[in-house]
């Protein structure tokens, strides 16, 4: 291309790409700079080597054909070329900005983001074509040794930095095809979840002492309520001196002990075997001397070996599950229990989930997107007695808000004698919101599904 054609179709110099015109850009160097590189020479480099070549070439391709443009523009072209080559293409600037918690592909031209807890819609970004999008889904799912295709339409897969990644496509995804990114969440310690106004300082220093006196722990909640964030950070309070087990689906927990060992389930491979499931790994975890058990989440039939290794020693372990409260939880929690080939009756269900289960916090996300603890309820039943909880925290928001925030105040209560009990002889400190006998009407029973 001649300088007077560079020059005459970008006669602003500066002007902004279009974005139509910047995809068909991108396109075209990108398959130039195919042909033209050595190839051989560039699967000898490093990730960064190889990035710093491709830039270079690219460079080299846009001062013979680019168009005039500035040099702020030429460096983001360069960057999107090579990002189409050896990255996600347009998905690269949302996964390194560190705002971005989750991106939704919705078809090649509809993509969302949450940042703060709010979906936001990305008018400026889009693929170039369906067929480009389904090269981006190809360039994730093959690095994992996965496929994706009409015989197999859905498959979870893991990008290289460790985000969790969803692809689903036609003929189950009608609108085209969807592909959903979440990263993983930020760790915060329990300090800064209460500047954060997630949780008082009372009842800090309360679930502290729960989990130091190993009572077992249920943290449940909606999609997007921050479950395993919470879980990241209650564990903290596990003493340094113990093993502990992380069973998950993708291992998002990141435990500062020093004796902490990680498992992670397995999908079928392309041939559909090999795959190990939640549930072998908490069976597997037993056999290796766990003084806790962390399950990223119950979802099914491993809810029965994950009570029953509460029951059996495992004392002080922790999960989450997906509930709207802390009744809807203990509910939740029978009825995956049953979803296994053993017949168990419902009785037994029960004395299973009395005897393992001591503390449920519940986490709420507000309009705001504020997430929060909105309440934690003991179990106060026990054997095969209709479940009770009683309630010893709630947060209580306020009727109006300043500015669309999600404002409010915590009420607390005192604790079941037993609990008191049990943390005053192991010498844990019980903040006075909570040191006082328990109003008996707070107690609240959870019909089963008996």
């Amino acid at each position: 291309m001649s300088l007077k054609d560079r020059v005459v179709r970008r006669q602003d110099l500066g002007a902004p790409l279009e974005q139509d015109e910047s995809s068909d850009a991108i396109l075209r160097f990108r398959a130039q700079l195919l042909r033209e590189a050595d190839l051989d020479a560039l699967a000898r480099l490093d990730a960064t080597q190889l990035r710093a070549r491709l830039e270079r070439i690219a460079g080299n391709l846009l001062n013979r054909e680019g168009p005039v443009i500035s040099a702020e523009q030429r460096a983001t072209l360069i960057r999107q070329i090579v990002d189409e080559m050896i990255g996600l293409g347009v998905l690269e600037p949302l996964l390194a900005d560190e705002s971005v918690t989750e991106i939704m592909v919705n078809g090649f031209d509809d993509i969302w983001v949450e940042r703060g807890g709010r979906l936001a819609r990305e008018e400026n970004l889009k693929f170039a074509s369906e067929a480009q999008l389904y090269q981006t889904i190809d360039r994730i799912v093959g690095a994992v040794n996965r496929r994706v295709d009409e015989s197999s339409p859905m498959v979870d897969a893991r990008l290289p930095s460790g985000e969790r990644v969803n692809v689903i496509i036609p003929p189950l995804s009608l609108g085209g095809p969807c592909l959903t990114i979440r990263r993983f969440p930020t760790p915060y310690t329990i300090e800064q979840l209460i500047g954060l106004g997630s949780l008082d300082r009372p009842l800090a220093t309360l679930l502290a002492s729960l989990v130091r006196a190993k009572l077992n722990v249920i943290v449940s909640g909606g999609t997007g309520t921050g479950k395993t964030t919470f879980l990241n950070a209650l564990s903290s309070f596990i003493p340094g001196d113990e093993r502990i087990i992380t069973v998950e689906d993708a291992a998002e927990l990141q435990l500062q002990q020093p004796h902490v060992i990680t498992l992670e389930s397995r999908p079928p491979n392309v041939e559909g075997r090999g795959q190990i499931t939640i549930r072998d790994l908490v069976r597997n975890s037993l056999r290796m001397r766990p003084d806790r058990i962390i399950v990223g989440e119950v979802r099914g039939g491993e809810t029965l070996d994950m009570l029953q290794a509460m029951n059996t020693g495992h004392e002080g372990s922790l999960a989450t599950v997906h509930a709207n409260s802390p009744e809807d939880a203990v509910l939740r929690l029978e009825t995956l229990a049953s979803m296994t080939e053993l017949s168990i009756s419902f009785e037994a269900l029960r004395d299973q989930i009395n005897s393992a289960i001591d503390v449920f916090v519940q986490l709420t996300r507000a309009a705001d997107g504020t997430r929060r603890v909105a309440s934690v309820a003991l179990v106060t039943s026990s054997h095969r007695e209709q479940f009770q909880l009683a309630t010893v925290s709630e947060f209580v928001a306020d009727r109006f808000t300043e500015g669309g925030r999600s404002t409010g105040h915590y009420v607390h209560a005192g604790l079941p004698p037993h609990i008191r009990q049990r943390l005053h002889q192991r010498g844990l400190p019980v903040p006075a919101e909570f040191d006082r006998d328990l109003d008996a009407d707070r107690f609240e029973r959870v019909e089963s599904a008996s």
